[in-house]
């Protein structure tokens, strides 16, 4: 069967191009190498219970969020939802546990009852009004990163005299930031900010410039929310909708390779071939460049390309608990001054069930699922789990949030198994690290051939989490129908 678009992978950035281009009437065919749709941002079933994949949290509901445009866009309604009273809660190195509170007031309050307050109000001040710049300029500028001049002809329609005010902070990094807030000799608000951002942007603050630390660093500051029974529920009603709008998906179809041809695409999978006028890559930049036999596709995605020593891998855990208590804060930032034996990792991040969601577990049962990164993870080949699993267990019971005795069970993945499972180069996770070498506009577009091939996700601009996917996904959709359609 002949398709408008194939689009390739249903991570959630893939998701959302796909619900646009369906709403615009296109016909659509996703193809899905697992037996679960949305990626790194679903959830899965073991053994009767319902852990999440890799995301945990749901951010971009607010106005002027990427989320929030494609929920309005299309009226797709998300069922369940818990808006969190309280996002995360970070157990420092010296004993000190900081709450993320949601609103600015309190949270600089509780800062600067940890950190001491020189710096802390002005720092907090600035960032988050970063943070909605730059949130309002990317719905605002579709057409960024450029690369023809319909881009930059779509960028001028677009233009607003105070977008301006951002092109600093490209030139800007996070411990520039630090620095001019008289910050940098705050070590115990250094390691914060640190390992805050490794959760959000994948990198340091030496790395990761302002314009998308400071947003990586206010993510807090915006509505945070829990879905029962797992992101799951946020990715079947996107899919739905595709679906409801003559979409189809084919589960177990991994892509192996793309042959442009005669104004089509021709892709390939061990279980059939797909033709389409136009085909989106919603997997990895590493394995879009090697499903294209073209040289010249290949050149030019390789200058755009990481390699595993700038990319992150993960150590995750799920665990099946006895819910003896309702904890106030669902998600929890655990520093490890020490580092974790054989991966180093200085933090770990645990999510819970909500106790009341009974969607993911029986009554009187509570799921937990924990991340910490691996730097270089080609290059860590982990023997023993059971090592860093001690370890990890150790300090949650240290912070009194998982006790032995609660544990009924659990098990763990290393990069190797993320590799298994997704297929994603080298197992990394959480898309593509920010490094200050590299400026948004030179992160690659969505454009992979300038013909009708095209690509999202989290290792392109703007890259991580689902607030960020979901650009990407906005952005490919509306590249495509600008160079081939009114758009």
């Amino acid at each position: 069967m002949q398709y408008d678009v194939v689009v390739i992978g249903s991570g959630f950035g893939a998701l959302s191009a796909a619900a646009l281009l369906c709403r615009r009437g296109l016909s659509v065919c996703i193809l899905e190498q697992a037996k679960y749709p949305g990626g790194c941002a679903t959830t899965y079933k073991r053994k009767g219970y319902w852990f999440e994949t890799g995301a945990t949290t749901l951010v971009g509901l607010d106005e002027n969020m990427p989320l929030r445009y494609l929920l309005d866009e299309t009226g797709i309604q998300l069922p369940n939802l818990r808006k969190l009273e309280v996002p995360m809660q970070v157990w420092l190195s010296n004993g000190e546990i900081i709450t993320r509170y949601p609103d600015l007031e309190q949270w600089i309050a509780e800062a600067e009852r940890v950190f001491g307050k020189p710096g802390q109000r002005a720092f907090w001040e600035h960032c988050y009004k970063i943070s909605q710049q730059v949130w309002r300029v990317s719905l605002q500028q579709q057409s960024f990163p450029f690369s023809n001049y319909k881009d930059l002809l779509q960028a001028a329609a677009s233009f607003r005299p105070a977008q301006l005010q951002l092109i600093p902070g490209a030139f800007r990094t996070m411990e520039n930031v630090l620095r001019r807030f008289d910050l940098l000799d705050n070590r115990l608000f250094v390691d914060f900010v640190n390992e805050q951002l490794l959760i959000t942007a994948q990198n340091y603050l030496a790395e990761v410039n302002e314009l998308f630390g400071a947003t990586a660093l206010c993510y807090t500051l915006y509505g945070n929310y829990y879905l029962d029974g797992g992101l799951i529920n946020l990715v079947k009603p996107v899919l739905d909708y595709c679906l409801a709008n003559g979409a189809t998906i084919k589960y177990g179809h991994e892509v192996t390779r793309i042959i442009p041809g005669n104004g089509n695409y021709t892709t390939i999978t061990a279980k059939g071939e797909f033709t389409s006028r136009f085909v989106l890559s919603g997997v990895p930049l590493n394995n879009t460049q090697n499903l294209f036999e073209n040289p010249t596709i290949k050149k030019k995605l390789q200058q755009y390309i990481l390699t595993s020593e700038k990319l992150n891998g993960a150590f995750t855990m799920s665990l099946v608990l006895k819910r003896k208590m309702e904890l106030p804060v669902l998600h929890h930032q655990l520093h490890v001054p020490r580092g974790l034996p054989l991966i180093g990792s200085k933090s770990i991040f645990i999510s819970f069930s909500h106790p009341s969601d009974a969607l993911r577990a029986p009554e009187g049962e509570q799921l937990a699922s924990i991340s910490t990164h691996i730097a270089h993870p080609q290059n860590m080949i982990i023997y023993d789990k059971q090592i860093i699993e001690k370890a990890i267990l150790a300090r949650l019971e240290e912070a009194g949030l998982v006790l032995p005795e609660d544990i009924i069970s659990y098990q763990s993945a290393t990069p190797g198994a993320w590799l298994f499972w997704t297929g994603r180069a080298y197992g990394a996770v959480g898309g593509y690290p920010q490094y200050k070498h590299i400026k948004p506009w030179q992160m690659k577009d969505a454009r992979l051939d300038h013909k009708g091939a095209y690509v999202c996700g989290d290792t392109v601009y703007p890259g991580q989490g689902i607030v960020g996917v979901c650009l990407s996904g906005i952005i490919a959709f509306r590249k495509l129908m600008q160079d081939h359609y009114r758009a």
